[in-house]
């Protein structure tokens, strides 16, 4: 998946054909790219392009959605729109979100905090077949999401949620070094779990570091749902295990001296291997791949440095 700039200017096309063959229509930004798997949006964060501001993933089986107008929706144009106006991450706004054309703060909004925080992460959502658990999924295998709102919020602070990386933008210059998709999949205990767990760690570094995360509008076409019975095999075993560790991070603080992403995430997987460890050694497997991923992250984005790895490695449990 690629981003074309015409020599016309603003408009652009990322041209998806390739792949769902789908034109999405949006506005050229400089420095933006778009992926259409989190294995290449990891790519992307860590060697291929560290010099990109803005990433964008899409997984291969979502097109362009449709608004109740009939309209294609401009899912990078809203992307953007999210991620360059700030979040409202210490007050509720019950118009949601205020610096969308149309809106304002409501009446006894602070005025000291209408400047909001900078915009770390846009998730999108979808229509037609929803982003369900292998659980829900056998119970309710004809349910589709037919319901457009056309609302962007801020999630509060001290609030979790589970991220999907079906319709992902991220400020990589804010967060990226918090965007590691963890240990999952094959020869992993657990799958389907690794955004949920990038949204975890995510969230509770843009809390501490007054960083926003935006959800709501875009809208994408999700086509196809996966095998619940598949699904089932790859959950299992996190569908116990987040009952611990979502209490853990809802808990966890982050020591006053992280004051970047990179000390953030390394003070959290000392977390994960202390706390989560005594729920299954994965989490220490986990903890030390996390501490890997920010001494590769580090080296591949010094500066005048060329990392010698194309593509992140399977970190392994140190000694």
């Amino acid at each position: 998946m690629v981003i074309l700039p015409r020599k016309s200017g603003f408009p652009m096309a990322l041209i998806t054909k390739f792949i769902t063959g789908t034109t999405l229509t949006g506005s050229w930004v400089p420095r933006l790219l778009a992926f259409p798997s989190r294995t290449l949006l990891v790519d992307a964060l860590f060697t291929l392009f560290p010099r990109k501001k803005y990433i964008f993933t899409i997984d291969d089986d979502c097109f362009v959605a449709k608004d109740p107008s009939g309209k294609e929706i401009n899912v990078l144009e809203q992307h953007i729109k999210n991620l360059l106006t700030p979040s409202t991450t210490h007050f509720f706004n019950t118009l949601y979100d205020p610096y969308r054309e149309g809106a304002d703060f409501v009446r006894g909004y602070s005025f000291s905090l209408r400047e909001g925080a900078p915009t770390a992460v846009s998730h999108g959502l979808w229509l037609n077949i929803p982003d369900y658990d292998a659980p829900t999924q056998l119970v309710k295998p004809l349910e589709r999401n037919t319901r457009y709102v056309d609302a962007v919020m801020t999630v509060p602070k001290g609030t979790l949620f589970p991220m999907c990386g079906m319709n992902l933008a991220i400020d990589r210059e804010l967060i990226g070094p918090a965007m590691y998709f963890g240990l999952m999949g094959d020869r992993q205990p657990i799958g389907r779990y690794d955004d949920i767990w990038a949204g975890w760690c995510m969230k509770v570094i843009c809390d501490h570091l007054g960083l926003g995360v935006k959800t709501g509008l875009p809208y994408i076409w999700h086509s196809k749902a996966s095998n619940p019975f598949v699904n089932l095999k790859k959950e299992y075993k996190g569908i116990f295990w987040q009952e611990k560790a979502i209490p853990f991070f809802q808990s966890v603080s982050l020591p006053k001296e992280c004051s970047s992403v990179e000390k953030c995430y390394l003070a959290l997987a000392g977390e994960v291997k202390s706390k989560l460890g005594e729920v299954d050694p994965y989490f220490i497997k986990l903890a030390d791949a996390m501490v890997t991923w920010i001494e590769a992250w580090n080296m591949a984005n010094s500066p005048g440095e060329k990392p010698a790895m194309t593509s992140l490695p399977n970190a392994t449990s140190k000694k």
